[in-house]
Formats: C-alpha cells, sequence, structure tokens
C-alpha cells in the first residue's frame, strides 16, 4: 500500500514540471552566472553589510571572470513609531530598500531591474547602548535580507535568460 502511494506521488511529481535550480551544483550554469556578477562599492554602513552579503552569496561557486554588474542604490531609514505622552519614542522601525540593476557587460542591456525592501521593529528603551545596539543589528540583518531576496531574483532572471537562449 505504502509502496503504491510513493510510486503515484513520484510520477506525479515528474510530471509537475519543477526543476531544481541548482541542479549540478557549484558547476552549473546557474551558479556559474552568479559567480560570473561583479558588485561594485555600495555607500554607507547599510552599503557595506549588503555587499559583503552579495559577494557571499554569489561567490559561492568560486571565482569567475565577470560578465555581469549588479548596480545598487539602498535607502536606509528609521521611523519612530509609538510615541508616549511625554514624547519619548517607544519604539522605532528601521527600513533598508534596494534598488538594483543587473546590467550585462558584453551589451551594456539591463536584465534586471527590480526593487526589494524589508523592515524591522525595534524597542526603544532607557539604555541608548542597547537601543543602539538593537538598531545595528536590525541593520543587518535586513542587509542579510535583501541579499537573499536580490539572489534568488538575479537567479531567476539568469535562468530565464539561459531558457531563452536554449530556445532560440
Amino acid at each position: 500500500m505504502r509502496l503504491t502511494g510513493l510510486c503515484a506521488a513520484l510520477l506525479a511529481l515528474t510530471g509537475c514540471g519543477l526543476q531544481p535550480m541548482y541542479a549540478g551544483g557549484s558547476s552549473s550554469g546557474i551558479a556559474q552566472g552568479l559567480a560570473a556578477v561583479d558588485v561594485p562599492a555600495i555607500p554607507g554602513r547599510a552599503g557595506w553589510l549588503v555587499r559583503n552579503a552579495l559577494v557571499e552569496r554569489l561567490g559561492a561557486a568560486g571565482d569567475a571572470s565577470p560578465a555581469y554588474r549588479l548596480d545598487v542604490r539602498l535607502d536606509d531609514s528609521l521611523q519612530a513609531l509609538g510615541v508616549l505622552n511625554d514624547d519619548t519614542i517607544s519604539r522605532e522601525r528601521r527600513i533598508l530598500r534596494a534598488r538594483y540593476q543587473l546590467v550585462d557587460l558584453a551589451s551594456g542591456e539591463i536584465l534586471l531591474d527590480a526593487t526589494d525592501g524589508f523592515d524591522a521593529g525595534i524597542d526603544v528603551v532607557s539604555s541608548e547602548y542597547a537601543t543602539i545596539a538593537a538598531e545595528q543589528t536590525a541593520l543587518e540583518d535586513l542587509a542579510k535580507e535583501i541579499a537573499d531576496r536580490m539572489t534568488t531574483r538575479i537567479a531567476l532572471s539568469l535562468r530565464s535568460q539561459a531558457e531563452g537562449a536554449a530556445a532560440q
């Protein structure tokens, strides 16, 4: 009974059209494409954090000569959310937004033009040091989230470009 159910599930899965994006590991076309993305310096502390996270994620397949450039502009802001009766702030929201373009270095064509953003809530406490530490931790977490999302969208863009080239 279990074997029949397992076989039916495997047959259904093969017909669904899902394909692993990173099939072939670091030698796959997607991984090699990600490794060929150059990320120039991004201004500011948030830029430094996002660039480092991107380089870590994109370069996982090793070093490749740059075929693409990723231009990134960041908007990092803190907003007061909770204001008490004595006009002190009790809660903040840190917002990190990224506008980025993936440019093919050979043709100058923009392959991907996208915007992503995340935000995090921060409790403002009586200790200024603790509040600053929470703000910095939130920025580090947001930089990782942005880099993860950007890497996924770049991989999808490279895959669709490769599928389009194979169809021609």
